[in-house]
């Protein structure tokens, strides 16, 4: 389904990450600066060290778009231009997680995110189709 909000969502990420992209190109900022970062929001990943909980909390902080977004108006606010190519990695990454299908943590197991629970309603509404 096309317009299930699964598949919606990941377009929405890959609309984030494109546009992030073309705003860090009209920068002129570092591409080795882009690829050095653009995974360091994953090293959330190590709150579930301390639980699943306190895992997957601290995951969904770092991956909601609040951060870039108060980075990105920062920046714009106080015209200091040299904060805004990271709000922009952090906007793509959280796009690329997105388009991928990786989704903000439940605080129940590791693979329980927004993304793969809508999947698996949809998977069980059409198994029970047929």
């Amino acid at each position: 389904m096309l317009t299930s909000p699964g598949v919606l969502l990941r377009v929405e990420g890959g609309c984030l990450l494109g546009i992030s992209l073309v705003c860090y190109r009209e920068l002129h900022a570092s591409w080795i600066l882009f690829a050095v970062l653009l995974l360091v929001p994953d090293v959330s990943l190590t709150g579930y060290l301390a639980g699943i909980k306190v895992g997957a909390r601290l995951y969904n902080v770092v991956h909601t778009l609040a951060g870039p977004l108060i980075l990105l108006g920062a920046a714009i606010v106080t015209r200091h231009t040299a904060l805004a190519p990271y709000g922009l990695i952090w906007a793509a990454h959280i796009g690329m997680d997105r388009m991928l299908g990786f989704g903000l943590k439940y605080e129940t197991r590791f693979n329980d995110t927004h993304l793969r629970s809508e999947e698996r309603r949809v998977g069980k509404e059409c198994r029970s189709r047929w």
